[in-house]
C-alpha cells in the first residue's frame, strides 16, 4: 500500500497522545483550592498553633487526593519493552518503538512510541485509554475501524472475553473490590477530619487507622491477580509481563502514614489525653503562645472574702436644716 498526505488509507487523521488525565487534573485542582481556602485562615491562629494547623492542613489533604486519585490512576500495574514488531495490517513495515502496558482499576492505557518517533514519514506516538465500564468486545471492534497499530491491538485483544489469558475477568473484578475499599477509605478519612475538630480525638484515631486498614484491603484486593499465573505478552522476539507499579507502592505509602498518625494519636490520648486535645484545640484554651505573659484582671477584696453586698452607711443631715 502506499501514503496519501503521509496517511495510510482507509485510515482517519493521525492520533495524537493526551497529556494527562482530565479526571486526575480535575481532582487535583479541587484539592489545591481546598488547601489555598484552608490555609488563607492561619493568620488568625496565633502562636506555635499556626505551624501544627498547616502540617494538619496539608497532610491531611494530601491523603484525601491520594485516595481519590488513586481510584483513576493507571499505574497499578505496567509493563514496558522496546521491541522490533509491524505497524500496521496491510504493511510490512517493520517499527522500532517502544511499548508499554499500564493496569488501573477501571481499565488499560496502551502507549506506543516510535524509537526514533517519526518513521516511514509518521510520528509514532499513541496512548489509547480501554475502560472496563464498556464492552471490551465492541472497544476492540472501534480500534480495529480506527487502523491502530499492530501492537496496541495484541495488547488490547488479550484483555477481551474470547481471549485464554483471562485477563478480563482477573483486572476488572480485582479492580472493582480495589476501588471500592478506596472510597470506603475516603469516608473514613472524611469521618476521621470531623472527629479531629470534635472532643472525641481517641474516636478519630481509630477512624485513621481505619483508612489505612481501607488502603491495605484495596491493595490486598489488587494483590490477588498477581497470585495467578500471569499471561505473557509477546511482541516480535521479546516478551514481558506486569508488575507492580507506582500507584501500588504510593498507596502503600499512604496507608503507612495513616497507620503511624492513628497509633500515634491513640497513644498520645492515653499518655497525655489534656496535651492532645490542647494540640487539637478541643476542650482547653492553651494553644495560645506560651511565651505571652498572662493579663491579669482586678479582683474585689470583697468578693473574696465572701462577701456580696456592700455595707450601708447612715446618711448625716446637717442641723441648721
Amino acid at each position: 500500500m502506499t501514503f496519501y498526505d503521509d496517511i495510510y488509507p482507509f485510515y482517519p487523521q493521525q492520533r495524537t497522545a493526551f497529556i494527562i488525565s482530565g479526571r486526575l487534573l480535575a481532582i487535583i485542582l479541587v484539592f489545591l483550592i481546598l488547601a489555598v481556602s484552608l490555609l488563607l485562615i492561619l493568620p488568625g491562629i496565633r502562636g506555635r498553633a499556626r505551624v501544627f494547623w498547616m502540617f494538619r492542613i496539608l497532610i491531611s489533604l494530601f491523603i484525601g487526593v491520594v485516595i481519590v486519585a488513586l481510584n483513576f490512576t493507571n499505574s497499578w500495574a505496567e509493563a514496558r519493552m522496546t521491541t522490533n514488531a509491524t505497524y500496521k495490517s496491510f504493511s510490512n513495515a517493520v517499527i522500532q518503538a517502544e511499548v508499554g502496558l499500564h493496569v488501573g482499576l477501571y481499565g488499560i492505557n496502551v502507549t506506543l512510541r516510535g524509537n526514533p518517533i517519526i518513521q516511514f514519514n509518521e510520528t509514532i506516538n499513541y496512548n489509547e485509554m480501554f475502560s472496563w465500564h464498556e464492552i471490551v468486545e465492541e472497544e476492540y471492534e472501534q480500534a480495529l475501524r480506527k487502523g491502530l497499530p499492530n501492537p496496541i491491538l495484541y495488547i488490547l485483544e488479550k484483555f477481551t472475553l474470547s481471549s485464554p489469558c483471562g485477563l478480563i475477568f482477573q483486572y476488572r473484578y480485582s479492580g472493582r473490590f480495589a476501588s471500592a475499599t478506596l472510597w470506603t477509605a475516603f469516608c473514613c478519612w472524611i469521618v476521621a477530619n470531623i472527629l479531629f475538630s470534635l472532643p472525641v480525638v481517641l474516636y478519630a484515631g481509630y477512624m485513621t487507622m481505619a483508612t489505612a486498614a481501607c488502603i491495605f484491603f484495596s491493595m490486598a484486593s489488587f494483590s490477588t491477580i498477581m497470585n495467578v499465573p500471569r499471561c505473557v505478552f509477546s511482541l516480535g522476539e521479546d516478551s514481558f509481563v506486569t508488575e507492580y507499579s507506582h500507584s501500588f507502592w504510593l498507596a502503600l505509602a499512604t496507608g503507612l502514614l495513616c497507620t503511624i498518625i492513628g497509633i500515634s494519636v491513640v497513644m498520645l490520648n492515653f499518655l497525655m489525653p489534656d496535651k492532645i486535645k490542647a494540640a487539637f484545640s478541643v476542650g482547653l484554651d492553651s494553644c495560645e503562645d506560651e511565651d505571652q505573659p498572662r493579663r491579669e484582671g482586678y479582683l474585689n477584696s470583697l468578693f473574696l472574702s465572701g462577701e456580696t453586698y456592700l455595707p450601708l452607711t447612715p446618711k448625716v443631715i446637717p442641723e441648721h436644716l
